[in-house]
C-alpha cells in the first residue's frame, strides 16, 4: 500500500496528532496500547520514521530494530509478563493481517497463547 507519512495513522500517533495511550517513547521509537487488545497486555511498538513493513527493512534499520526489541523486553518486564512469557509479532501484508502499513510490532502477554495464533 502506498501510504505516505503524512496520511499514515501511526505516523500521526508518533507526531502526537492523534491521541494514544503512549507507554514508552525515545527519539526513534513509540509504544502505545492497542485500542482493540487481543491479550491483557497488548502494546504496539513503532518506529517514528515511516517504514511500510518488515518487507521494506534494510541494513540501515538494524539499530532501530534492536531498539524496538529492547523496548519490548523492557515493557514486558514493566507489565509483569516477563516471567510467564510474551509474544512479539509483526504482520506483513493484508493476508497476514497488516491493516496499518507502517512497521509495527505487537507485544502480547498476560494469558496463555496457542500456535498458530487464533
Amino acid at each position: 500500500m502506498d501510504e505516505t507519512a503524512s496520511d499514515c495513522l501511526f505516523c500521526k500517533i508518533a507526531r502526537r496528532e492523534i491521541e494514544a495511550d503512549i507507554v514508552h517513547e525515545t527519539d526513534r521509537v513509540v509504544a502505545f496500547r492497542d485500542i482493540r487488545p487481543q491479550a491483557p497486555t497488548h502494546i504496539l511498538l513503532i518506529p517514528k520514521d515511516h517504514v511500510e513493513s518488515a518487507a521494506t527493512v534494510t541494513d540501515e534499520h538494524g539499530e532501530l530494530l534492536a531498539e524496538i526489541v529492547q523496548a519490548a523486553a523492557h515493557l514486558a518486564k514493566a507489565e509483569g509478563i516477563d516471567r510467564s512469557g510474551w509474544r512479539l509479532v509483526t504482520n506483513v501484508g493484508p493476508d497476514a493481517g497488516q491493516s496499518v502499513f507502517h512497521l509495527h510490532f505487537h507485544l502480547l502477554g498476560g494469558r496463555g497463547m496457542s500456535w498458530p495464533p487464533g
